[in-house]
């Protein structure tokens, strides 16, 4: 056997990113690994990714954690889907869900037959056919051992961490509190060495995982990588975040409510919900979100509201060398679909897969490289889609994203699905195609044609097969509990 040439990681930062990479490589690798990761309680953390994606849940299978236990330390609650307001136009309103619609088979998608039935006059709207969007419309939630339901979560991210930071200790990983004053490297390779502690410490390592969040301590001001910057297609580059007491019983779904300069989210928690109000600095100044978040913010403020400055892009290597970025090192793509600890769950498992036992080499790190570039391209080409398919002229901004040039990749799938209902998915992309029907029929793109596969059916069968997926959806959703009641008996944390 080879000699093992990487033993020691050292993961630089911790927040959601730092112990989300340690929960991964301490789980599956833990008994081959030397695992120390470096943090200071003098840097605050962004902690605002407070929802979810549904392969959420997949790691938390993988890595063997309990949802009970979960929910409780983060005061969670579950997700089915975000609803979008005003994006198309004012006043619309459509849910993008997690769960799938109708019933699809090897020839096509099920929004064909339900595109032929809508033309006969027979049937109701789309999400009819869909449980998960059904449920979230009612605020109802049930989950089980037995159940299918496809969720994710809202949980608070700094809780989170702190859960996931006692597991990993528990697993034998280092943590070293310190300040990180410069970073040691090879003169020969430029490979990382050690990094150098402001107390003194010195934390040698063989690999090293960049979670030090937009500063980039090793991949950027160390080793320069350089970033690609998509604002020219995703033009918003501010947020501002505040916490406030819940008024009412939490709903199983994010809101994403557009407003004249971007938009602004609302996350229901357990013990409070989660504001936030996401702009582009060229249409509104700091001071005008500050007073538009105050005026339409809901409950009592637990907090004052925290500016977030952001550049959308990616850096133009995840791996560079000996160093891994992860999280917001990584680069950033703004939080409209709750993509961000997915992605960093998804590296830190690709990681345990090509893990680099026999030395970091150009050709593992640059396949591993091109796996998250079309990963978070696809990722990109989706969030553009929700404001370059817009009808709204009503404000400088939005007139800008109408107008605006996306990428090919995009416009491609746009014309495919307006010219020809054709809806996709790629083997390597997160997003299904119930995903990108649903948000383009929710932001008002009209299919010219469709698939005729449903012509193969007498309106009486047509009928028939979409009133029983109907009527199967109503039957299980009257047994089914308002999401408050079930998150109340299920993991509720009763606060001192």
């Amino acid at each position: 056997m080879n000699a093992q040439k990487v033993r020691k990681v050292v993961i630089a930062g911790g927040g959601t990113a730092g112990w989300i990479a340690a929960t991964a490589l301490s789980r599956f690798l833990g008994p081959l690994l030397d695992i120390t990761l470096v943090e200071s309680d003098d840097i605050g953390t962004v902690g605002v990714g407070e929802a979810t994606i549904p392969t959420h849940r997949t790691f938390h299978y993988l890595t063997g954690i309990d949802e009970r236990e979960f929910m409780r330390a983060t005061k969670a609650t579950f997700k089915l889907g975000i609803a979008f307001e005003n994006w198309a136009r004012l006043g619309d309103r459509y849910i993008h869900s997690f769960g799938q619609i109708g019933k699809p088979n090897w020839m096509g998608e099920f929004y064909n037959i339900w595109m032929l039935a809508k033309d006969r006059g027979i049937g109701g709207e789309l999400g009819d056919y869909c449980f998960e969007l059904r449920a979230a419309e009612e605020g109802k939630f049930f989950t089980s051992e037995q159940a299918k339901t496809n969720y994710a979560y809202h949980l608070d991210a700094s809780l989170y961490a702190a859960y996931l930071r006692q597991k990993c200790e528990g697993r034998g990983v280092r943590r070293v509190e310190g300040l990180i004053e410069r970073v040691e490297q090879d003169p020969e390779s430029g490979f990382i060495r050690a990094l150098h502690l402001k107390s003194g410490e010195a934390i040698e390592g063989d690999l090293f995982i960049d979670c030090t969040g937009f500063r980039g301590v090793l991949i950027e001001q160390t080793l320069e990588t350089g970033y690609e910057d998509w604002s020219h297609w995703l033009p918003t580059d501010s947020a501002l975040a505040v916490q406030t007491r819940a008024t009412g019983p939490a709903l199983p779904y994010t809101r994403a409510i557009a407003h004249h300069a971007g938009w602004r989210w609302r996350i229901p928690l357990q013990h409070r919900v989660g504001n936030g109000l996401v702009f582009c600095s060229e249409y509104m100044s700091p001071d005008e979100a500050h007073d538009l978040l105050a005026q339409q913010v809901e409950g009592e403020r637990l907090s004052e509201p925290r500016l977030i400055r952001y550049k959308t892009g990616r850096r133009k290597k995840v791996w560079n060398k000996n160093c891994i970025a992860l999280g917001l090192s990584s680069g950033f793509v703004e939080p409209l679909e709750s993509t961000s600890i997915h992605l960093i769950q998804i590296n830190a498992t690709r990681l345990v897969q090509q893990f680099p036992f026999a030395g970091c080499s150009e050709a593992i790190s640059n396949h591993f490289n091109a796996q998250a570039e079309r990963e978070l391209e696809k990722i990109r080409d989706f969030i553009i889609l929700h404001y370059k398919a817009t009808e709204r002229e009503d404000s400088p901004f939005w007139k800008a994203q109408k107008d605006a040039v996306v990428p090919d990749s995009l416009s491609q799938r746009i014309a495919l699905f307006r010219e020809n209902g054709l809806v996709y998915r790629d083997p390597d992309e997160l997003f299904l195609t119930d995903s990108w029907l649903q948000v383009m029929l929710g932001q008002r793109i009209d299919p010219k044609g469709y698939h005729h596969m449903g012509r193969l059916m007498t309106d009486d069968q047509m009928d028939m097969v979409l009133n029983g997926i109907r009527n199967n959806i109503n039957k299980a959703l009257e047994k089914m509990p308002s999401h408050q009641d079930f998150v109340d008996q299920y993991c509720r944390v009763d606060e001192a």
